[in-house]
């Protein structure tokens, strides 16, 4: 089904490429990244926004356990603080490779942090599936993705959702005793169907995907089975998160890279962020426990 769930601009940033929505529920904020833009927003609940020059391009950002938050930029792993103005990289996993970097990433339900690696350009399968414990020691869990985009848990924490968006694809992994393994395809789009970005997971257990080029949200089981698509005013939304004081609220961010004159014209809020009531809660998300 469609939905015509109000879809509200709560923050008209115009991100030449908005990505990483995360609620961090002890500030009872939503932070989010322009890549492109090096930047690094917060909205509270309030409605109250604040903005950060980045001196690296931050692919995703996540709230660490000890304070201050864990990132994927494009010279590595980070912490960072904005508020203190600290930006440290603290992991390499990819110094051989200098035409890589780190794109989206999420932590899972035991508190350890997924992060994927791309080739800038967009054009070699170059990138790699990384996992980072608590001591920052990390793994390398797959390989050959061309555009790496999630993860994305199952509410148990036995399931792993990931996406190559280039190839349109979603994969689905199992969590045994915390390591990935049997990678199978969940999800396979086509073209007109746009290309899956960002993903998150609902409180009961169902998988909500941005279309990048596709200019909605898309709901699935996680057996795979189509639920529901919400429509967006831009053509490039970018991932999903689920936030609010009841994790009712599901923000959406966009980009406005690659669009012509004549398309912004027609999406004028393109890159900001957007959020919409579905109508099922999501799940709090563990801070990094490093």
């Amino acid at each position: 089904m469609t939905s015509d769930s109000t879809v509200q601009c709560v923050a008209d940033v115009r991100a030449v490429l908005g990505e990483g929505p995360v609620w961090v529920e002890r500030e009872q904020a939503l932070y989010w990244v322009d890549i492109k833009g090096r930047k690094i927003f917060r909205l509270d609940k309030s409605g109250e926004l604040r903005g950060w020059t980045t001196p690296f391009r931050v692919g995703s950002i996540v709230p660490r356990k000890s304070g201050g938050f864990i990132a994927g930029t494009d010279d590595g792993i980070a912490a960072l603080d904005p508020h203190a103005g600290r930006f440290e990289i603290v992991a390499r996993p990819e110094e051989q490779l200098p035409g890589n970097r780190f794109n989206d990433g999420k932590v899972d339900r035991r508190g350890r942090f997924w992060a994927g690696t791309m080739d800038d350009e967009e054009k070699a399968a170059s990138g790699t599936l990384y996992c980072f414990d608590e001591t920052m020691n990390w793994a390398a869990v797959d390989e050959g993705y061309r555009v790496t985009n999630g993860p994305a848990f199952s509410p148990s924490g036995e399931l792993m959702y990931h996406n190559d968006s280039a190839r349109r694809v979603t994969y689905v992994f199992d969590l045994e005793a915390g390591n990935a393994v049997n990678r199978r395809v969940l999800l396979q789009f086509g073209d007109g169907q746009g290309f899956p970005d960002g993903m998150t997971v609902d409180s009961e257990g169902c998988l909500w995907i941005a279309f990048w080029d596709g200019g909605c949200v898309r709901r699935y089981s996680d057996r795979g089975e189509w639920l529901e698509t919400i429509e967006m005013p831009v053509s490039r939304p970018t991932s999903c998160a689920f936030g609010g004081p009841d994790f009712d609220q599901l923000y959406v961010t966009s980009a406005t890279t690659g669009l012509s004159a004549e398309a912004l014209t027609m999406q004028p809020k393109a890159g900001g962020l957007f959020m919409l009531v579905p109508g099922v809660r999501g799940l709090p998300e563990r801070p990094f426990a490093g």
